[in-house]
Order: structure tokens, then C-alpha cells, then sequence
């Protein structure tokens, strides 16, 4: 039996079957996502998504869907499915389908009277191109499939509306058609396996209804542009292959595609394995470099969350060489920045205070999941990370008398809290951030460690060893309060006592200022006020201006966004701490823990995890539907854990 299967009850039933959703990248960039009955409820949703190059690299929506008719005995059955205008769902397909099965690649089958049929979907690695395998299972009397493509040619973010600007032409290609709706976008081949007939039947499809952003307070209504329709005679126990892609591709070849694909797909057949996949959609390769997503569905390449999650998603997953070639295109990011000041225009957010702070976090990981020798490569970029803070080259983090490190984060967010609203941050931490220092005393601790035998670096070492020395004492004083927890961040005289998750990542780190007695205590209310099924709250419900639910505008949005909901990654710190605490008798706990997360396999984006989860019951999965930090972590405490059993 499949660990990711639906049937006919829930499939049915729009309540229970629209808010789950299913993604397939190429790792290029592109994808293709909706949700499980094949209902666009978003506007990022499309069969096929894909980043332009000219256009900041943004995801363009090119082919939003396609429905499917069943012709038999002249009588047609839409298998299509579409929200329109006033909540009316139109035409109803969903009410064929039988089984929904995402082991190996998403398969619908529906069952219309006699007719058994199903929709299989695949990307093709690292190209441009949605391949989807209609096979007729069971058929009693002379079946025909018509194809309706829904386009959209338009930014993720936008809205299409009806217009006279758009070219209606579409060309002959070999077993299909080609279109461009405007210029400037690549030309979108249409193509089947088998010779189809083409009718050319123009039509604005109008007031087709997003739900997902009518939720969200924003824009959600659009036309599409359908063309016409194809139309083929098929058999009993025949498939027909239909590709949808940038260049255009001999039919013959796409079976033989098809079956390639598949072969190299890892079966979503468990926890561990529905990870590993939703890990590697994040990857992207352009050409000779490769980066990490931050996410999906508006996910772009962000420094903070590449270096973040980088170990998870690759190491964890066994995939070291994968490691070493993001590494190689953000090192050479950051490095770039540090000696030149000059941000990248692939990584965004390279400048940001804690970059290479997270930079050092992530080649610590390496050495500890392959090696210290093998982590002796990134050496020098270790040096260059903590003398080029030493040194006071960073225009945002600054070393103070006392040993400590500090930031101006009033204006411009400087931590990973960085939700903004009218320009300014909602929660505006500035100063000495407790998880900067703990991260800047961990990383100068391991450096120390890493180059014990090497002595072209005793000076770096001794100057390393000195500073954190000088720290620890000033890291207890500054934050350690008299309840046992950790200030979020001291800014002159002001400490915030705000219970918040960044003391975790203080007191999950493999060096800390803390001894075991007041790691355990800081453990204790993080467990306390902070702990949920789905992560670490941002904020205590204890503390002021608790806001547990991501609900509402996009204002009550962004001033939610770090007030309480609960964070995945934050786990990865948590169980690090516990097990430090606690050793193998913590071993059974952190497992448990981990249940929470995988019943979100088969809930919001199935085999993946959200962005972040309500801070209170019924702990609902809310804003990206796949996120990069979230995965990664999780991947590393269940690659902990394993070790911890040996």
C-alpha cells in the first residue's frame, strides 16, 4: 500500500481535498504544483512554472492547467476541475476520480461509467519539460481524450486579465501546437506522442477564482486564454504521452523519457524517503553553478536560508557532493562581499549580519557528518569568515569592548525575525543578539579545534581561542536572567525578556558559554512555554504580543509571522540540546517528537513541510508550502538520532 494514497471519499469531498497540494520540480527552477484534485486554489499554481532569466530570475506561469474530456458515444465528460467567480466550482471532474497515489509520481484515476483512466505527471530532470501519461485502464466501447490547455503566460505573483494584446497564433509542431502569448516569453510546445487533431477554438475563460489568496486578502480572480482543444482516439491498454516544454522534442523519444525518469525516482514510501525527495526539489542547477531554494511556491535563492539549510539537505541525505558544489557558488558569494562590499545579484541577502556567522555553522555540520579531515577544505574560508569579523569589516556586525558582538537591526531586520511592514521591523531586533553571539563563540571554538595540528595557524588559533575566552563569562553576564532563560537581545540597558526559540539555537550549538546546569535550566522553559507537535513557537504565549495564528490581511500576516507561530527548524537545535542534556535517555523523547511532523506528510504540500504552523491547536500548516529550513532540520535530527542508536 502506497504512504502517500487518497481515495474516493476524501478526493470527493472539496473540504478535505483542496487544502492538500502537490509539487514536482526539475531542479532548474521550474515546477509544476496545484492541489491534489488538480485545482488551481493559488495563482503560483500551474502544470507548468518556470524562472525567466530576463526577468530576475521570477517563476512565470506559462501553462496553468489543462482539462480533460472523455468522448464516449458522443457523450463528453470534463475531467476538469476550476473555481469560478461567486464560489462555483466548474466542471466538476473531481467527482470521477477514484484514487489519488503519490508514491512514485502523482496518479489519478478516474472512473467515468465504463472508462478507467489514468493521469500520471513527471518533470524531467534539470529541462523544462511536464511530461503526463494518460493510459486507458478499461474501456467497453470506442473512447476519445479531448485536451484543453488554460494559459496563463504571466509573473507567479500576477493576475491575468482579458486583453487584445496577446498573440492568438498557434503554430503546427510536430504532434501539436506551439504558442507565445506575448514577447518576451519563450515559446510554449504542446506535444503528444501520437498525432492528435488540433481545433483551433478560441476563448477567454473568465473569473476563474483562487481561493488560497482570497484568504490571504489579496487579488484573486483571473481570465485564461484557451486556444482550443486537441483531440485523440485512444484504445484499451494504450497510454498517450503529452509534453509540455520550452523546445520542441520528437514524440518519439518521449516514452523512452518517460520511463527514464521514473526509474530514477526515489518511492515516496516513508518518512524519511518523502524528506529526502522534498530535499532535492529544492536544488537548483543553472548551468555550472548549483544553489538552494528557499522554498516553493515564491521561493528564490536566499543567502541566509541556503547556508541554513544546506547540511540537512544534502549531508543528511547522503549527498555530499551536492554540498560541496552550493557551498562552492555561496562561498564564493560571500566571500565576493567581504572583499569587495558588493552584494550578489543570484543570492540575495549576502550582506545580512549573520550570513557568515551561518556560513561557519554549516561547514561545522560538514566536519561532524563526514569529517574533520574532509572539512579542512573549507579552512580557508573559515579563516576569512571569523578574522574578517574580528577585524570589523562587516558594516553591520561590530565586536564590542567586551568581547561581544552587536547589530543595528532598527531599521532593516538583521536576523531571520525579518518580517517588515511600512518599511520597518515588526519585531525590531537590534544589538546583541543572542543567537549571533552564541553562533560567534561556537564558531570561534570549532576553528580552534579544526586547526589544533596545524601550524601555519597557531597565531589565527591563539587569537580565536583568546577572543572566545574573553566572551563566555560577558555572554552568561549579558544574557543569562534570573528566571534560567536567555534575554532575546540586550541593546544598552534595555534586555527584551520576550520568550522567544533564538536561545535554542544558543544552547543546541556544540560550544556554549553555558554549562550544563544552565543549559538545562534554559532547556526547561524552552520546553515549557515554547515546544509544540510542529516546532518551536516564536514567542511564548506568555510573553507580550502573542499572535499564535498566521491568519488574515497581509498586514495581520506580517505581524504574526514571528509572534507565535511555531518553526519546524527550530527542532534541529531543540533535539540537539535535549540529547546533550539528557543523553540516550532523551533518545525515545525526540522521537516521539517527531510524530507531529510526519502526519504533515499527508497534509498542506503532501510529502513536504510548510513554512510554519499555528502556535496554537489544531497547529495548521500556513505560508510556503515547501521550505527549505523546515526539511533540513528535520533531516538532521532524524541523521542525529540514527547516530545516537549506533
Amino acid at each position: 500500500m502506497s504512504y502517500l494514497k487518497f481515495d474516493k471519499n476524501l478526493m470527493i469531498n472539496l473540504e478535505q481535498s483542496l487544502p492538500k497540494e502537490m509539487l514536482r520540480t526539475n531542479q532548474a527552477g521550474a515546477y509544476h504544483c496545484t492541489s491534489i484534485v488538480d485545482c488551481n486554489t493559488r495563482k503560483q499554481h500551474g502544470l507548468l512554472v518556470m524562472p525567466l532569466s530576463h526577468k530576475d530570475y521570477r517563476p512565470h506561469v506559462l501553462l496553468s492547467s489543462m482539462d480533460v474530456t472523455v468522448i464516449q458515444h458522443g457523450a463528453p465528460f470534463n475531467l476538469g476541475l476550476h473555481r469560478y467567480k461567486g464560489g462555483v466550482y466548474s466542471p466538476n471532474g473531481h467527482k470521477y476520480i477514484r484514487e489519488f497515489d503519490c508514491e512514485s509520481v502523482p496518479r489519478t484515476t478516474y472512473r467515468v461509467g465504463g472508462v478507467i483512466l489514468t493521469k500520471e505527471k513527471i518533470f524531467i530532470s534539470k529541462e523544462n519539460r511536464l511530461l503526463i501519461r494518460y493510459t486507458l485502464v478499461e474501456a467497453h466501447s470506442p473512447t476519445t481524450l479531448q485536451f484543453r490547455p488554460f494559459l496563463a503566460f504571466r509573473d507567479s505573483n500576477e493576475l491575468c486579465v482579458e486583453n487584445t494584446a496577446l498573440n492568438t497564433e498557434c503554430p503546427p509542431v510536430n504532434n501539436g501546437v506551439s504558442a507565445c502569448m506575448y514577447e518576451g516569453y519563450p515559446t510554449l510546445y504542446m506535444q503528444f506522442s501520437r498525432k492528435p487533431e488540433w481545433v483551433y477554438d478560441p476563448h477567454w475563460y473568465k473569473d476563474i477564482e483562487y481561493v488560497k489568496d482570497l484568504e490571504r486578502g489579496v487579488p484573486y480572480t483571473e481570465d485564461l486564454w484557451v486556444p482550443g482543444y486537441f483531440s485523440l482516439p485512444i484504445k484499451k491498454g494504450e497510454s498517450i504521452i503529452f509534453s509540455a516544454g520550452i523546445s520542441e522534442v520528437s514524440p518519439r523519444s518521449l516514452d523512452k523519457m518517460y520511463q527514464a525518469e521514473i526509474a530514477s525516482r526515489t518511492c515516496r514510501t516513508s518518512f524519511y524517503n518523502c524528506l529526502k525527495n522534498a530535499a532535492k526539489q529544492l536544488y537548483l542547477v543553472d548551468g555550472k553553478q548549483e544553489y538552494m531554494l528557499s522554498g516553493y511556491p515564491w521561493g528564490t535563492v536566499l543567502a541566509r536560508n541556503t547556508f541554513m539549510s544546506l547540511p540537512g539537505n544534502t549531508l543528511a541525505i547522503g549527498h555530499k557532493d551536492d554540498f560541496d558544489n552550493i557551498m562552492a557558488t555561496a562561498s564564493e558569494a560571500l566571500l565576493h562581499f567581504m572583499a569587495t562590499g558588493e552584494k550578489s545579484a543570484r543570492i540575495h541577502g549576502i550582506d545580512l549580519p549573520d550570513i557568515p556567522l551561518w556560513a561557519a555553522w554549516s561547514i561545522q555540520q560538514y566536519a561532524k557528518m563526514q569529517s574533520a579531515a574532509e572539512a579542512k577544505r573549507y579552512l580557508p574560508l573559515l579563516r576569512d569568515i571569523l578574522n574578517y569579523i574580528l577585524d570589523g569589516r562587516h558594516p553591520n556586525l561590530f565586536v564590542l569592548d567586551n568581547g561581544l558582538i552587536s547589530t543595528d537591526g532598527t531599521h532593516v531586520p538583521a536576523s531571520w525575525m525579518n518580517s517588515v511592514w511600512n518599511g520597518r521591523p515588526v519585531v525590531p531586533r537590534s544589538g546583541m543578539l543572542v543567537e549571533f553571539n552564541a553562533l560567534f563563540y561556537n564558531a570561534l571554538m570549532f576553528a580552534a579545534t579544526l586547526v589544533e595540528d596545524e601550524p601555519g595557524l597557531a597565531d589565527d588559533r591563539t587569537r580565536w581561542l583568546d577572543h572566545a575566552t574573553k566572551m563566555a563569562p560577558r555572554f552568561v553576564e549579558t544574557f543569562l536572567n534570573e528566571s534560567g532563560y536567555l534575554y532575546d537581545y540586550v541593546d544598552g540597558n534595555y534586555a527584551d525578556p520576550s520568550v522567544r526559540p533564538n536561545m535554542a539555537i544558543a544552547i543546541g550549538l556544540d560550544y556554549s558559554p553555558l554549562d550544563r546546569r544552565q543549559r538545562k535550566g534554559v532547556l526547561d522553559v524552552v520546553t515549557r512555554e515554547l515546544l509544540t507537535p510542529k516546532g518551536l513557537r516564536s514567542l511564548s504565549p506568555r510573553s507580550y504580543g502573542y499572535r499564535p495564528f498566521y491568519l488574515g490581511s497581509p498586514e495581520e500576516r506580517e505581524y504574526a509571522l514571528h509572534q507565535g507561530p511555531a518553526r519546524p527548524w527550530l527542532m534541529g537545535f531543540y533535539a540537539e540540546a535535549y540529547l546533550r542534556v539528557f543523553g540516550m535517555s532523551g533518545v525515545s523523547y525526540i522521537d516521539r517528537m517527531l510524530i507531529g511532523f510526519e502526519d504533515e506528510m499527508s497534509q498542506g504540500c503532501i510529502g513536504s513541510l510548510s513554512q510554519l504552523y499555528d502556535g496554537n491547536p489544531p497547529f495548521s500548516g500556513r505560508g510556503a508550502i515547501s521550505h527549505a529550513t523546515n526539511i533540513a532540520e528535520i533531516l538532521r535530527t532524524l541523521y542525529t538520532l540514527k547516530k545516537f542508536n549506533k
